[in-house]
């Protein structure tokens, strides 16, 4: 390999720039590792593929298009797990507890729950 391509010397009687050679390739892995580590656990949040977007941003010259796709496709906010408190059921519970429903409202919409309306 020519002197000059190796990264070390970029035209004669300039400087040597280690730092463009291997130096440079490495530094540009880690970058990209670290967004690609990023946008999986953004993707397993949302309820996403994490570990499908993660190979697709850190694959060589398509990555940064995929990075792209991925933000214009993604879910706005986070997709929360639903908690074993926030059931349609627990809702209705709640509104009667409060008052806000009768004895009749709160029958009539259990059962509709039950049966899958």
């Amino acid at each position: 390999m020519h002197p000059y391509w190796d990264g070390h010397h970029m035209f004669e009687g300039w400087p040597a720039f280690p730092f463009f050679g291997w130096g440079m390739m490495l530094l540009w892995l880690l970058v990209f590792l670290v967004v690609g580590i990023l946008v999986y656990r953004d993707a397993n949040r949302r309820g996403m593929n994490g570990l499908l977007w993660f190979v697709l941003v850190i694959l060589p010259m398509v990555g940064l298009v995929f990075l792209i796709l991925y933000l214009v496709i993604r879910e706005p906010g986070g997709v929360q797990p639903v908690g074993a408190g926030d059931t349609a059921m627990d809702r209705l519970r709640q509104r009667y507890a409060r008052g806000e429903i009768d004895d009749e409202e709160f029958r009539k919409r259990k059962e509709e729950l039950e049966r899958g309306d």
